[in-house]
């Protein structure tokens, strides 16, 4: 498979990745970071896979059923046709709580004649680090492992289990299933029970679209991408995965493979802004509660991403067993940049406790817990603004003064002014206002290269910066300043290429970038759209929904020339630059004027 063409189902709790044949190439259980039982996707030899094997007389067709995180293949040869639904099941329960249990379902809906397949049920536990033995119970099929880490897997099912281990053909004459479960079920199995699940399923995911905000243009783009920032979701701590994979590489045959199965601060933080813009307002309180429990005193440093139930230690580790994405090794799990100072994170973070004030209702325990974050991240930022961080971009080399991270500092002191103002405390505002004040004269002064007539990457650079585009979204600039519409147009002169954005191309730790980094061309469509230029902004949006998969999903990464998706998958970064330049798109275009009809 050239394209990341995979459909991501979710839960909230944990994901799997099945591809657009029916191969289910990557699945942790039971958690979103929990080792991996299916890792094809890292290795095509050992990772391990749960496919459908099929004639090729078969067409194929696959789309999510309507405003789900429900995936539908068809197979179809003319004569012989059936419905492959994949989905983890999650609905609620009448206490209020979910029922979201570690668990895939692959219904077998069928439509004509009699479909013959085999199914290769080939789970590889812990990342396929040692043996996985698969054995009939009677009720189910075991897999476990006996060296190494103990673990275990259930897969129940309708057809006969031999049929399954031995790989013989099933003819299908009636709906079927199969499921996999992590923990062994205590209650029989059924074709009904499966299909009841299924129903709720597709009620609670029909029932969360509902709630989403509509806008009058690319409503579908939207409303996909809302649902894969929901599919990052984890439920039982509010925090949001940057990705659902591990090691998918930046470009081909490198090393800039991380794993993002983690919560990163400025992404998650970015994504609650969206989604309570798109009317989720649970998820932004769910995350805000994350960011109570894992800043629990006053001295505390905040790091820039945790664990998914907020762990602190992230360290990381090469799988050296596996080959890697098409051959892209090393494969990590964990991820070392925990470590990393990067200022720009309580900017952000300071953005979403000020939108929380500003939307939701908050109780007064919360609202005193979030009063002191504030003031204990402004007295960071008092300690910290001018020294040099590691940056947005998280370069592992030598600490430099980034005008983003300066920037992001700027926002926490102003958004603390505001939020003062919101809770009438007015406390510190004298001395945050100087503050304030001190921290934009500084980037105004030296974050201005006359040379290139832009705001650049760091003091004293030549060197241009995507980052710099958010310079006016979060404040600091008007869209019509020269100043910023000359760092618009220095930028896609120096950055852009054939419609596609680099970072940066100045040299990193592992040499100059070879990929477009997918969010950085939404902010440059972003930009031009607000300094007038529309028509050409509305272009390169187009274009760039074109390189989606064949499901409307965005990775990381898109290569220059081939236009092929790379980098870890599906990325909450890219699905929320999309809503935020589709709903400012819908916001500002004209309906009187033609240019702008979808």
């Amino acid at each position: 498979m050239d394209n990341l063409d995979y459909g991501i189902i979710s839960n909230c709790n944990s994901a799997a990745l099945i591809s657009k044949t029916g191969s289910l190439d990557w699945c942790c259980l039971p958690n979103f970071d929990s080792s991996a039982v299916f890792a094809k996707i890292l290795d095509e030899e050992i990772g391990g896979s749960f496919a459908i094997d099929i004639s090729e007389d078969y067409d194929i067709t696959q789309e999510y059923l309507w405003e789900t995180n429900i995936l539908s293949t068809v197979f179809d040869n003319g004569t012989d046709a059936f419905q492959l639904i994949d989905f983890m099941p999650r609905y609620p329960k009448e206490d209020g709580s979910y029922y979201s249990p570690p668990d895939i379902i692959r219904f077998f809906r069928l439509i004509k004649g009699e479909p013959k397949f085999k199914i290769l049920f080939d789970p590889k536990l812990d990342y396929a680090k040692e043996k996985t033995y698969n054995e009939n119970k009677g009720e189910y099929i075991k897999s476990y492992t006996q060296e190494g880490k103990y673990d275990t897997t259930f897969l129940y099912s309708s057809f006969n289990l031999d049929d399954i281990l031995e790989q013989n053909e099933i003819t299908l004459t009636e709906n079927a299933y199969c499921l996999l479960g992590y923990h062994e079920k205590l209650v029989e199995q059924t074709l009904d029970r499966s299909y009841l699940k299924f129903q709720r399923t597709k009620v609670y995911w029909m029932n969360w679209s509902e709630k989403t905000t509509r806008y009058t243009h690319y409503r579908n783009e939207i409303m996909r991408s809302a649902l894969v920032l929901k599919a990052l979701s984890y439920s039982k701590s509010g925090a949001v995965l940057a990705a659902a994979t591990t090691s998918l590489p930046e470009t081909i045959g490198e090393e800039r493979n991380w794993d993002y199965r983690f919560c990163w601060i400025r992404d998650a933080s970015m994504v609650i802004k969206v989604m309570a813009g798109l009317g989720h307002v649970q998820s932004a309180k769910d995350f805000l509660q994350f960011i109570i429990d894992i800043i629990p005193h006053k001295d505390e440093k905040i790091q820039i991403m945790y664990g998914i139930n907020g762990e602190k230690e992230l360290t990381e580790h090469i799988l050296s067993h596996l080959n890697g994405y098409k051959g892209s090794s090393p494969v990590r799990t964990g991820n070392a940049a925990y470590i990393q100072k990067q200022n720009d994170i309580y900017g952000i973070l300071m953005e979403v406790i000020y939108q929380q004030f500003l939307m939701f209702e908050t109780s007064l325990e919360n609202s005193e817990a979030l009063w002191t974050i504030v003031r204990g991240i402004v007295r960071i930022v008092e300690e910290n603004w001018q020294k040099p961080d590691k940056g947005i971009w998280e370069l592992r080399t030598e600490d430099r003064h980034f005008v983003f991270s300066k920037l992001l500092c700027w926002v926490a002191v102003d958004r603390a002014i505001k939020i003062g103002e919101v809770l009438r405390m007015g406390i510190n505002d004298t001395k945050w206002i100087a503050l304030r004040e001190e921290i934009y004269q500084d980037i105004y002064d030296n974050g201005w290269n006359e040379e290139k007539q832009a705001y650049t990457q760091s003091y004293g650079s030549t060197d241009l910066d995507a980052s710099t585009l958010l310079m006016e979204p979060y404040g600091f600039i008007e869209a019509d300043d020269p100043r910023f519409i000359k760092t618009v147009q220095a930028t896609e002169r120096d950055l852009c290429e054939d419609g596609l954005m680099y970072r940066y191309k100045n040299n990193d730790d592992f040499g100059k970038p070879t990929s477009s980094f997918t969010i950085c061309t939404f902010w440059l469509i972003d930009s031009l759209f607000k300094i007038g230029e529309r028509k050409k902004a509305k272009d390169m949006f187009d274009q760039l929904l074109s390189y989606s998969n064949h499901l409307g999903l965005f990775s990381e990464d898109i290569d220059f020339k081939t236009k092929r998706l790379l980098g870890n998958f599906p990325q909450a970064y890219s699905h929320l630059a999309l809503i935020e330049t589709a709903a400012n798109f819908s916001k500002g275009i004209s309906t009187e004027n033609p240019v702008f009809h979808d």
